[in-house]
């Protein structure tokens, strides 16, 4: 099914346009690695996760890890279907405005 071209203002902001481009490619990724990824604070890329879950863009999760010895969680971060068609479509009108 072909994508349409659809500018969205909630990915078009650049840390989230990079959350999302990070996350289309993948199942998921964990909160540290995106942060890493992106040079952003834990506080920052709450905000951001924050709109893009309210969107219904990503789902974040938590669970345990088998490789660490403590009982902390590790929150993982995914792109949802409506959050990959928002991504597609922002991207494909990005391409249309650059094409001319």
């Amino acid at each position: 099914m072909p994508v349409e071209a659809r500018p969205d203002e909630i990915v078009h902001n650049i840390v989230r346009l990079r959350i999302c481009g990070l996350l289309r490619p993948v199942e998921a990724l964990t909160f540290a690695a995106l942060g890493e990824t992106l040079g952003l604070s834990k506080p920052a890329l709450s905000k951001h996760l924050r709109v893009l879950t309210d969107a219904g863009y990503t789902t974040m999760t938590r669970s345990a890890s088998d490789e660490r010895g403590d009982r902390r969680q590790i929150t993982w971060v995914r792109l949802t279907r409506d959050g990959r068609r928002a991504f597609d479509g922002h991207v494909a009108a990005l391409r249309e405005i650059t094409a001319t």
